[in-house]
């Protein structure tokens, strides 16, 4: 499975020949300056809410490459009205099986506001179980108990977590959600693109290592075989 990070939370997965992007936020990220969004192909996009930060090259990509957006039924309507028609509304507690594998959608503790200031719908994280693999993206989220029922739904390979604390999880409420899942290979994001989460790289890593874990912090632009 590869994995490739775009900045802040936007990164892509590919999947038996899916290209899956998430929480599209690249053009007014001036970490990812380098990243030319129309070289970036996508068959899937997954919105995990529907702050700016999240869905600023939404409409653009899946215009462009005439992806399916999966969201919340609120961003599924909002989208709709914006003439992205090619959507798939899902909710908490939700399943669906892709031609790529299935996905559950889980409890993000978060909030969700759409760029106009139009509600966006219950933030979600997603449980991906694949051919290929396993992994948890928690999007944007608080520490939550709810995370002891992820391994229920999948044995994860990896999990894609914020760290950059503020707004969301810190290094050590996402330490607790790594053993909470029983995941030791956690992707960061959500840090260092606004001064409120700048995190000291060394140090986050060396807390992972230090509760035999790995946190890995790409740079924007970076591909992982994971």
């Amino acid at each position: 499975m590869r994995f490739t990070y775009y900045g802040h939370s936007c990164f892509a997965v590919q999947i038996k020949g899916k290209n899956i992007l998430f929480d599209p936020f690249i053009t007014p990220n001036t970490l990812a300056a380098d990243i030319d969004i129309t070289n970036i192909q996508a068959d899937y996009i997954f919105l995990s809410h529907g702050h700016e930060d999240h869905i600023a090259d939404c409409i653009s990509i899946a215009t462009r490459t005439g992806a399916t957006v999966v969201c919340s039924f609120e961003i599924h309507v909002w989208l709709n009205n914006q003439g992205i028609t090619h959507t798939h509304p899902m909710n908490t507690g939700g399943k669906w099986v892709f031609d790529f594998g299935t996905v559950k959608c889980v409890v993000a503790q978060h909030s969700s506001g759409l760029p106009d200031g139009s509600y966006g719908g219950n933030p979600m994280g997603f449980v991906f179980t694949t051919g290929e693999g396993n992994f948890y993206y928690s999007g944007d989220t608080a520490l939550t108990l709810d995370m002891q029922l992820v391994p229920q739904y999948a044995s994860l390979n990896f999990a894609i977590l914020p760290v950059g604390d503020n707004f969301t999880m810190g290094i050590d409420d996402a330490i607790q959600a790594a053993r909470f899942i029983q995941c030791r290979q956690v992707i960061g994001v959500h840090y260092d693109t606004f001064g409120y989460i700048k995190i000291d790289h060394a140090n986050a890593k060396q807390a992972f290592v230090a509760q035999e874990m790995k946190l890995h912090l790409l740079a924007v632009g970076e591909t992982l075989d994971i």
